[in-house]
């Protein structure tokens, strides 16, 4: 069946590249491109630029920095960030027409021990759960008439003493 299918469409391909040879060709009207002439900005000869940032977020952790100047074709930086291991890595840069790019990384541990995020309140330990006793019933089950039921047997709901835990505000 699939070798009916596969000549039938190989046959249709045929039949529509005929048709398509046979199709005088259709004579189409362009508009002219006109040229749209760019003017182009003028080049510094002698570029100059130097800035820096900081962040210290100590709620996240966040730590990192970078400096950089450059004078022409000549880029000093450096930036620094903390691993994800708990090292400082700084990197410090240069870039020229000569030497090409340049870094010389340094990793080094953090001195600083850092306060945790987020304190702990101490666990208070609660009373065990009270169970009450089953309720018994009293009534029996009919079951002379077909289609009688017995309201079901509740038990009491489950008390509880105290919170397993305590909630303070740091």
């Amino acid at each position: 069946m699939a070798y009916k299918i596969a000549f039938a469409l190989a046959m249709l391909a045929v039949a529509q590249a005929a048709v398509l040879r046979t199709v005088a060709p259709v004579a189409v009207a362009t508009a002219p491109v006109l040229a749209k002439q760019v003017e182009l900005e003028e080049v510094d000869p002698h570029p100059q630029y130097s800035y820096s940032y900081d962040v210290q977020d100590t709620l996240s952790g966040d730590s990192k920095g970078h400096v950089e100047e450059r004078d022409g074709d000549i880029v000093r930086g450096e930036y620094s960030l903390i691993d994800a291991d708990g090292f400082k890595r700084t990197v410090t840069y240069t870039a020229d027409p000569i030497n090409g790019f340049n870094a010389v990384v340094r990793r080094e541990p953090i001195v600083a021990v850092a306060e945790p995020l987020v304190k702990a309140a101490p666990v208070a330990v609660a009373a065990p759960l009270v169970r009450s006793a089953p309720v018994a019933v009293t009534t029996p089950l009919v079951r002379s008439a077909p289609l009688a039921f017995a309201a079901p047997a509740i038990a009491a709901p489950l008390r509880y003493t105290a919170p397993a835990y305590a909630v303070r505000n740091l």
